[in-house]
């Protein structure tokens, strides 16, 4: 196990109605003038961000409000909500939404108070200071809720990249399970994917000896296969839900990747498909995750023979493990499949004559220098048969 620091101090409200909780806790973490960030329509038709302002009016804090968060957030609506927190005075933020609308708060939070261009963030700039910012969870999926990174889509080129730094950890985090037992189902589905492929991220490492992450992972893995089946039968199950958005921020907040090397080659190169085609994320991963296993498999055959035996119940081949191991990335596939994941490129609309554009923007856009690094360092033409690997 590798030497580490680990700090998370988010403070975490979980259970039905805790909403209502949000201007006290916007308070308790010295918020005067609050933006309230959310997405889409669903949060104003369900009453949820009148029960968010009716919280703040209670504690007697202002607010000013940005909507229009999309899928694969934007960095156009980011450089609206600087310019707004800027012209408002607004000392905190309050996400209502999924990974999106939270990923589109934090980066908003580091460029109200950075002289330069946010974007910088996304370019390896740490983020060093930040708004404080609080989220009010909607969907069980990214982990934003916990963690201290950012995705974020550039609109002039579609390049998608991440941020990272403890300033935009989130003060709060609100979990409600309840507020996700009217997503639609695919959408809950794409959740679930998006929150075992931080997992399996983690679980692709070089280094040894890490059995207490290694269970710990392997533990939330186990509780995605059990609950994800349930949720989708029944959108209802409030248990499931609940069990499902725990395990999306344990996930994600690193408590299961200290100590040890991680991957995210599979996360890169999903984040070219939802930039160009604006898929949903966890449904990309459904379609990259398995090429790329299938791929580097044999750069470590035994790491992934002990997750098929661990989690998906494979019987130990010691004469073959590579056949143990491909056939537990099957039945993570199919796992993916019965949940109603996409497969291939045709079910997340993206075209084999795109493949040239996807691997140049993976390796070298954004000041890459050719190749990406994780579990395995993979090149363009490496890239490129794994793209060609989903068709």
């Amino acid at each position: 196990m590798q030497n580490f620091t680990f700090y998370a101090p988010t403070y975490f409200v979980f259970g039905k109605d805790t909403e209502k909780q949000a201007g006290s806790m916007v308070k308790q973490f010295g918020g005067t003038k609050v933006l309230i960030h959310y997405g889409g329509g669903s949060v104003v038709r369900s009453g949820l961000l009148d029960r968010v302002k009716a919280s703040l009016e209670a504690e007697g804090i202002s607010y000013t409000e940005l909507g229009g968060v999309k899928p694969n957030p934007r960095s156009g609506l980011v450089y609206e909500g600087i310019k707004l927190c800027k012209e408002e005075k607004v000392d905190f933020i309050l996400a209502v939404g999924g990974g999106s609308t939270i990923d589109s708060s934090k980066a908003i939070a580091s460029g109200v108070v950075y002289d330069g261009d946010f974007w910088d963030f996304y370019c390896g700039k740490p983020i060093e200071k930040a708004l404080p910012v609080g989220t009010i969870l909607t969907i069980a999926a990214a982990g934003s809720e916990g963690s201290p990174d950012s995705v974020i889509t550039r609109e002039e080129d579609m390049m998608k990249r991440g941020a990272s730094g403890n300033a935009i950890r989130p003060r709060f985090s609100i979990l409600n399970p309840a507020l996700t037992q009217t997503l639609p189902p695919y959408q809950t589905a794409a959740g679930i994917t998006d929150i075992m492929a931080h997992l399996y991220e983690r679980y692709l490492t070089n280094t040894e000896e890490v059995e207490v992450t290694d269970r710990l992972i392997e533990a939330l893995l186990l509780t995605m296969k059990h609950e994800g089946p349930r949720v989708i039968e029944d959108p209802n199950n409030y248990e499931a839900r609940a069990n499902i958005m725990w395990a999306g921020m344990m996930a994600h907040n690193n408590s299961c990747g200290v100590g040890r090397s991680q991957d995210w080659n599979s996360h890169n190169i999903e984040h070219e498909l939802s930039a160009l085609y604006d898929c949903a994320h966890g449904a990309g991963l459904a379609v990259t995750m398995p090429a790329v296993f299938r791929y580097v498999m044999n750069h470590n055959v035994m790491r992934f023979a002990q997750v098929a035996t661990r989690v998906w119940g494979c019987s130990m081949d010691f004469a073959h493990p590579e056949a143990t191991a491909l056939e537990g990335i099957a039945k993570m596939q199919a796992f993916f499949t019965s949940i109603g994941m996409p497969s291939d490129f045709a079910g997340i609309g993206a075209k084999e004559e795109d493949i040239p554009t996807l691997v140049e923007n993976l390796c070298c856009g954004n000041g890459r220098d050719g190749t990406i690094s994780g579990f395995v360092t993979l090149d363009k033409e490496d890239c490129t048969r794994i793209y060609k690997m989903m068709v």
